[in-house]
């Protein structure tokens, strides 16, 4: 392992390992950590990579503890890569509300003070954390990507704007259209000013409008999900990839909720249908 990482916890898990890591963010211009399950090899081969992007208020050991996915991906020999879902420390910005600061980066690159310094969370996992992976861990470069509310978003826009990167997207609870919804507003007005042209690059629903890779998604909706009818609405992006002809899934499921036991229950359906597209 390069010297730039330092590992700060490690845990057998279902034949593999679960590790948190540190390092120190050019980007961020901060120390970050992510969390990362190592599957048992299979062959010699490289295995395929699965990233998650965690919501709001969350950081990388939500997922890793909570959502029961590393049995799954052992058997299937998915690496998991599990990212902060923004810039910390003493030296960054932060809000008092919790949809804003840290534990709130939206996936994106502030332009505006006092977060343009730290919160670019779209060049870190676009450029920085991929490149420092590949560096350190021997992964291979088809790989895929889901998420949960704000990290579906995440999962979502980055999906879309990165063209050929992710073999499929997936994603539970998205916020997929956040330029229309409270959460995102606040979020993109405090980062990327008051311009609305200025956050199209950062929503979904405009993305998919404007893209030419088509990727496989699948999403997952609890109809009891406080949030859905206020800041998620998935609908709507369904409606967009009718017009556009996009592979899309949008299953809604009766009963479940916003939090980790809804992921937890539907969580190998993602797992195997990333699978079905990494090794196709």
């Amino acid at each position: 392992m390069a010297s730039s990482l330092e590992l700060l916890e490690e845990h057998r898990i279902f034949g593999g390992w679960q590790q948190r890591w540190r390092h120190q963010s050019d980007v961020l211009n901060c120390p970050m950590t992510f969390s990362i399950y190592l599957p048992n090899p299979q062959n010699d081969a490289p295995p395929p990579v699965v990233w998650f992007l965690a919501g709001l208020t969350c950081n990388d050991e939500n997922f890793t503890t909570k959502a029961g996915a590393q049995r799954v991906a052992s058997e299937l020999g998915l690496v998991l890569i599990m990212p902060d879902t923004s810039p910390r420390g003493a030296e960054v910005a932060n809000d008092d509300g919790y949809d804003l600061g840290q534990g709130a980066g939206f996936y994106l690159n502030a332009t505006q003070q006092p977060w343009s310094s730290h919160f670019r969370m779209f060049d870190y996992l676009s450029k920085e954390l991929p490149a420092l992976l590949a560096d350190n861990f021997k992964v291979s470069d088809r790989q895929s990507i889901m998420g949960h509310s704000m990290g579906g978003h995440g999962a979502l826009m980055l999906a879309l704007r990165l063209g050929g990167r992710f073999a499929s997207a997936s994603a539970f609870a998205p916020i997929v259209n956040p330029m229309d919804v409270p959460w995102g507003q606040k979020a993109f007005r405090a980062y990327l000013g008051d311009d609305p042209h200025a956050w199209r690059e950062y929503d979904s629903c405009q993305l998919m409008r404007e893209v030419q890779h088509r990727l496989p998604i699948l999403i997952d909706q609890g109809d009891s999900d406080q949030f859905l009818a206020d800041q998620l609405q998935p609908e709507r992006l369904e409606t967009v990839a009718r017009e556009m002809a996009f592979p899309l899934t949008l299953r809604i499921q009766p009963g479940y909720d916003h939090s980790y036991f809804f992921i937890a229950s539907f969580v190998e359906d993602h797992l195997r249908f990333h699978a079905q597209h990494l090794l196709a």
